[in-house]
């Protein structure tokens, strides 16, 4: 799986964990060189908090479109630090 955002490849791997719908990437998948941390927060009630991040190519900046979950609710520990996408990222 890849996420790709302005034709730059945000996170490439197949070891995707996948949760309602979405592929969260293993952390070490995600290149950060195209990250910035946002202080957007959410709140899921089976999940927990969620962080988010901005990503930025060639100055163009898609705000807080990467989330993941510091520290997951018991049920999803899983994903714990694991990045999914939204927001225009194509995920294929």
């Amino acid at each position: 799986m890849k996420a790709v955002r302005y034709g730059k490849v945000i996170a490439d791997s197949d070891q995707t964990i996948i949760m309602e719908g979405n592929h969260y990437f293993p952390p070490v998948a995600v290149n950060r060189d195209f990250l910035e941390q946002s202080d957007f927060t959410t709140i899921c009630c089976w999940k927990g908090e969620a962080h988010y991040y901005n990503i930025v190519v060639h100055s163009e900046r898609n705000e807080n479109a990467p989330w993941y979950c510091r520290e997951p609710l018991e049920k999803t520990t899983n994903i714990r630090n694991y990045v999914a996408f939204w927001r225009g990222v194509k995920v294929e």
